[in-house]
């Protein structure tokens, strides 16, 4: 189980300067890291982010453990050029839908602000039992029931 901390806190904060560190530190890699580069780019050493932060990287795994239905998304518009955030519906085969008319040029500003968005989304306290579902194949998540 795992605290999340409140907004306000010198804790979040701290969170959330580390996660911009890690998200300024990859500018120019292709993908997301959360990690963080002596030199903005080199890939070639690094640290910090979810190797060295404890909290980051529980914090990180649950938001990833979260259901389908209303997750939060990068939706590429145009090829390397454009993205958008948008909301996955959890049905399979009802595309996503945008959550705002911001369209971001940097990859890693659209993650960043993903994780300030899903990270107010969170409950304070998470990972309790009923957090937790039987897996990704059980009835409620639009499998086709044969």
């Amino acid at each position: 189980m795992i605290s999340i901390p409140k907004k306000g806190t010198p804790e979040r904060q701290r969170l959330i300067d580390e996660y911009k560190k890690c998200m300024d530190s990859m500018k120019g890699v292709a993908g997301n890291s959360t990690l963080v580069c002596p030199t903005p780019g080199d890939v070639t050493d690094v640290t910090g982010g979810i190797h060295e932060d404890f909290l980051l990287n529980r914090v990180l795994i649950r938001m990833r453990a979260q259901p389908v239905k209303g997750k939060l998304i990068v939706i590429c518009t145009k090829v390397e050029k454009e993205w958008r955030i948008g909301r996955l519906s959890g049905i399979r085969g009802v595309p996503p839908v945008f959550v705002a008319d911001q369209v971001y040029d940097d990859e890693q500003m659209i993650q960043f602000d993903i994780f300030l968005m899903r990270l107010d989304e969170m409950e304070e306290r998470d990972g309790y039992p009923e957090h937790y579902s039987e897996g990704w194949k059980r009835r409620d998540d639009n499998w086709a029931v044969t």
